[in-house]
């Protein structure tokens, strides 16, 4: 079975069995000052997860695009990612970035930032 089958039916089952048992506390909703401020230190990952069409129509400055809603690559691409550093998400408006940062915990992840509003709201 290949890595990418793998990782969605393991994704999958985690969702399924483990929504409700998640730990949420890793993800923090931040203003867009708070966002600002996060983003502006070193060490830090920015991915905006929307499409590349709405990528392309404008981003925040230093953001990788990870498109949330090709889930295949979506979790091809995120386990490139370095689980131990703060990773910073934003969608459209909230809701896509509030969905990939859940999933990003049951991958392992331990720092999640979510800007409030999304990318409307940074506008």
């Amino acid at each position: 079975m290949s890595i990418t089958k793998t990782l969605v039916i393991m994704s999958f089952l985690s969702s399924l069995f483990g929504a409700t048992a998640q730990d949420t506390s890793a993800i923090k909703i931040l203003s867009t000052t708070e966002f600002k401020q996060g983003i502006s230190k070193d060490s830090v990952q920015l991915v905006d997860v929307r499409t590349a069409l709405e990528f392309q129509s404008g981003h925040i400055k230093g953001a990788l695009n990870i498109d949330f809603l090709k889930s295949n690559q979506f979790l091809e691409d995120v386990h490139k990612l370095d689980k131990e550093i703060p990773i910073y998400l934003y969608c459209r408006s909230g809701g896509r970035s509030n969905k990939a940062a859940r999933q990003l915990i049951s991958l392992g992840f331990k720092e999640i930032y979510d800007l409030q509003g999304g990318y409307l709201g940074w506008k």
